[in-house]
């Protein structure tokens, strides 16, 4: 009994520190937030940080992994022709993407791979168009860490690798011709709207990004 409280208890404290590190690192961006103001916000010791996390690079990839892990929940929803939603904050929406061969199962349910992937361009555009929207979580990280033998570097490229290898897998199933060019074309316009929806009006933003998907899809014969 008292074990399983402590447990819930460090979870808890983990849990705190963890979310004011998104909260800060995507609104603020990763360098200028210091490790005692997460602390400090978290209402948490210095001594519960360091139980959880060896230091600030080690929060700093938990953040990134978590991004990551709900970018893949919206589009595995996507895939298998669900509605993915874009989470509760913009950090849990669209990542990004960088070279790679296509594998990537087909869409369950019926349902084709262009509607897939025009799915996973509505999951793209729901989080641009989210509250406290700033942009790509992963591209705005990468540009602090541009040392590509960095482990964030490294981390942002694992990320954009699986996401270029999804559409394009995708995409092979769309057409008889080879999708690596179109892939990297969508891949290229979903970094394009990441980066101007917190410029521009993000529904305009959106619907142009909307627009250079059909082109590609178009181009394949859908």
């Amino acid at each position: 009994m008292g074990q399983g409280t402590g447990s819930s208890s460090t979870s808890a404290a983990r849990a705190r520190l963890l979310g004011k590190a998104t909260e800060l690192f995507y609104a603020e961006g990763i360098h200028s937030v210091g490790i005692d103001r997460i602390i400090a916000e978290a209402q948490v010791t210095r001594a519960t940080l360091y139980r959880h996390f060896a230091g600030k690079e080690d929060l700093v990839l938990a953040y990134l992994d978590q991004a990551d892990r709900g970018i893949r929940a919206g589009i595995e929803a996507a895939t298998a022709g669900g509605q993915p939603g874009p989470g509760g904050s913009p950090v849990d929406g669209p990542g990004s993407p960088a070279g790679g061969q296509p594998a990537v199962s087909s869409p369950a349910g019926g349902q084709s791979a262009a509607d897939t992937v025009r799915a996973i361009a509505r999951f793209i555009t729901e989080g641009i168009q989210s509250p406290g929207f700033r942009g790509c979580a992963f591209l705005n990280a990468v540009a602090e860490y541009p040392d590509p033998a960095h482990p964030i570097h490294q981390a942002v490229l694992t990320h954009r690798q699986w996401f270029l290898e999804t559409v394009t897998g995708l995409l092979a199933q769309v057409g008889d011709e080879p999708a690596d060019a179109a892939g990297r074309h969508l891949v290229m316009l979903r970094d394009g709207a990441m980066a101007a929806g917190c410029l521009f009006d993000p529904e305009l933003i959106s619907d142009t990004f909307h627009h250079g998907v059909d082109g590609i899809l178009r181009a394949r014969g859908a």
